[in-house]
């Protein structure tokens, strides 16, 4: 017969030991890299304002709204142009990097263009909405002997880094749980073009912990149960509310998105292992607490950095050194599409209320 204390009725004192040294830290370039931002809007200051932190050089900032190019320029890197032609830029020899900034369905022709020119390519995320433009995308860049990468900047967050990184290391043994639930107040988007996209919780926001779980699970998962909830007192179009569980056969995941929470925001993440567990909590995205629990003990510890600005130095960071060494980058769009089948899935099941699962097409070239 069990004892009461089998039954998680009473937690025990667990000693607190040193915290392993994990290469965490957004990725450096050992040479100058000369790259060109396409698009001056809102998400343009946390990449500028990174590259500019870390060192890397923007020699172009390119944007529909000129005055808004010059005062990016202006703000960040006085020395850059500010041109109006795209293809003009394309066609420059002293630029290796198009970094594009734009909405998905404007950059799909960008991309190919850049591709097409031999420059290597940051998308900002989400990379495509269909996957089979995404494999295109990958194939021409393959062709063209370039590389092609997601600004998937969260892998880049210092709890979400060190996170994964203890994962590889095998530091918890095999993952048998992942669980993130981000309770957040995310209607400033009232009145913004934000507002306009209608799965906006679950694709454009939560594809940063989609990939997180891919990036921690390598694979597709084998089902996805999705929903997406409207708060009427949340006042924006979207649905705020959404979550997704995903069946990796010995591992579950699951994620919870509830996007209207006005007071006691919360942000925690779960990775239970059959030798530890990693937990992470703070009161935003920005402020976590990592602890790594083992056999040994908790260990704590000290992170440096911000998910703003540092994980877009980071998304950045990846595929200059992997230009660099000749490979693919850990953020290469490949694998992303991945993450997107995943994310995909979620979104067919919460429109329709029933389950996805590797039969379907949406999963039809993922790894």
């Amino acid at each position: 017969m069990a004892d009461r204390d089998d039954y998680a009725l009473v937690s025990s004192d667990v000693s607190e030991v040193p915290a392993p040294e994990i290469d965490y830290r957004p990725p450096k370039p050992s040479k100058p890299h000369r790259i060109a931002l396409v698009g001056a809007g809102g998400i343009s200051f946390a990449h500028l304002d990174a590259y500019k932190t870390h060192g890397i050089d923007v020699a172009a900032i390119l944007s529909r709204d000129i005055e808004k190019a010059k005062a990016r320029a202006a703000e960040f890197f006085p020395e850059a142009d500010v041109p109006t032609d795209y293809a003009a830029l394309l066609a420059r020899d002293d630029i290796d990097v198009i970094d594009l900034t734009p909405h998905p369905e404007q950059r799909v022709a960008l991309i190919e263009a850049a591709l097409k020119a031999g420059k290597h390519v940051l998308s900002q995320k989400p990379f495509v909405t269909d996957l089979e433009t995404g494999r295109r995308l990958c194939d021409l860049a393959d062709a063209q002997g370039v590389k092609l990468a997601v600004n998937q900047n969260g892998r880049w967050a210092p709890h979400m880094a060190w996170m994964r990184e203890a994962v590889r290391l095998g530091l918890i043994g095999e993952v048998i749980g992942l669980h993130c639930s981000v309770h957040w107040d995310h209607t400033w988007i009232r009145g913004t073009v934000f507002e306009e996209v209608p799965d906006l919780v679950l694709y454009d926001f939560g594809i940063h912990w989609f990939d997180f779980v891919t990036s921690i699970m390598g694979r597709l998962a084998d089902g996805v149960m999705a929903q997406a909830v409207q708060i009427p007192s949340a006042e924006v179009a979207p649905p705020m509310g959404a979550s997704a569980l995903m069946d990796f056969g010995q591992c579950q995941a699951s994620l919870i998105f509830d996007g209207a929470t006005r007071y006691g925001p919360l942000d925690r993440t779960y990775v239970a292992g059959t030798k530890g567990s990693l937990i992470s909590t703070g009161p935003d995205l920005g402020n976590q607490r990592v602890e790594l629990f083992t056999e040994h003990g908790v260990a704590r510890p000290v992170l440096e950095g911000n998910w703003f600005n540092d994980g877009f130095a980071g998304a950045m960071g990846a595929l200059l050194v992997a230009i660099e060494a000749g490979e693919e980058p850990e953020n290469g769009a490949r694998a992303n599409l991945t993450s997107l089948a995943n994310c995909f899935a979620a979104l067919e099941s919460a429109r329709t209320g029933l389950p996805v699962g590797r039969g379907n097409a949406l999963f039809a070239g993922g790894r």
